[in-house]
């Protein structure tokens, strides 16, 4: 059998059987009640978000990201996720979220990821536990064409709070963009920018965000994971809604963007994920991180796509 050859220029992040071997002593196994927030503080818990939720602490987290499969038809490594009614997804998110209540503190903020029929199930729940801020969508620019409908390009992140004490930080998530037909008053740049590299305005956040990457293989943060998040998109989240310090509860890890991002930006974590492989890879993105760098966040704002 031929081995795939794999170009040079490929940085995709992945694990081998020795480096899981190694990983392992960083991930925490068979979690029990005796755990304190100390303990699982910047940690991967392996294992199933039903379980390990009852030895969570209580009252802990400032920021839920919650990103569970979409209903849709999807392999996950472990878990073979199938598409269901719009009803028993509702159901499985209900319970989802009913496992990680009790986590939450009283002026936590809550992202919850879908894509367009998700998001019927989203809004149904969510509204029942939580206050209903906005609905983020965010172009998603890969994936395929399809003949007979119309191409998915976009998905969906729900924006909600436990109360009307919450955090967001409006000055952190501003989004930079060229000006092409720049105005100015008095001879002087109204509103924008004049530099040596062009005219810039930093505009405050909208909830339709058109200037994310999805991680490809030639990308350093690139996994195999087949719904990976950009370290962006994950990066607007947590500046908006979270300070140094705070805790990050992330119950579908997957490959681990949301510690990563967590951890560049000087915020604690933790997270959980049942597949084994997909925690190792989110281990080793950890261990391997150098810098504070993100992709297209620079001088403190979020720079329009393909500026930078």
């Amino acid at each position: 059998m031929n081995q795939k050859i794999i170009a040079s220029r490929n940085k995709t992040i992945k694990v081998d059987t020795l480096e899981r071997e190694k990983l392992k002593q960083y991930l925490l196994y068979n979690i029990e009640d005796k755990n304190t927030l100390e303990d699982i503080k910047n940690k991967i818990i392996l294992g199933d978000l039903f379980e390990v939720h009852k030895h969570l602490p209580n009252n802990f987290v400032d920021l839920l990201i919650l990103d569970p499969p979409y209903n849709l038809n999807k392999n996950f490594g472990l878990v073979d996720f199938k598409k269901s009614s719009v009803e028993s997804y509702s159901k499985y998110l209900e319970s989802i979220i009913e496992s990680v209540l009790h986590t939450l503190k009283e002026t936590a903020t809550i992202y919850i990821c879908g894509d367009w029929l998700t998001s019927l199930s989203i809004y149904d729940v969510a509204q029942k536990y939580f206050n209903i801020r906005n609905r983020i969508t965010w172009q998603r620019e890969k994936g395929r064409g399809a003949k007979s409908n119309w191409k998915n390009s976009h998905e969906d992140i729900w924006f909600c709070t436990m109360s009307n004490n919450y955090t967001f930080n409006v000055d952190k998530i501003k989004h930079r963009k060229k000006v092409i037909a720049p105005y100015k008053q008095d001879g002087k740049p109204k509103d924008w920018q004049e530099t040596e590299n062009g005219n810039f305005r930093d505009t405050y956040p909208s909830n339709f965000w058109d200037d994310i990457t999805i991680p490809f293989w030639s990308m350093a943060e690139n996994t195999e994971h087949p719904t990976q998040k950009p370290e962006k998109l994950i990066a607007k989240l947590i500046l908006g809604s979270s300070n140094e310090n705070d805790f990050i509860l992330d119950p579908f890890l997957g490959s681990g963007t949301s510690a990563i991002v967590s951890k560049k930006l000087k915020r604690n974590f933790v997270g959980i994920e049942v597949d084994e492989n997909y925690a190792s890879v989110a281990q080793k993105r950890i261990n391997e991180i150098k810098d504070d760098k993100i992709q297209g966040y620079s001088d403190n704002v979020f720079w329009a796509r393909n500026i930078l």
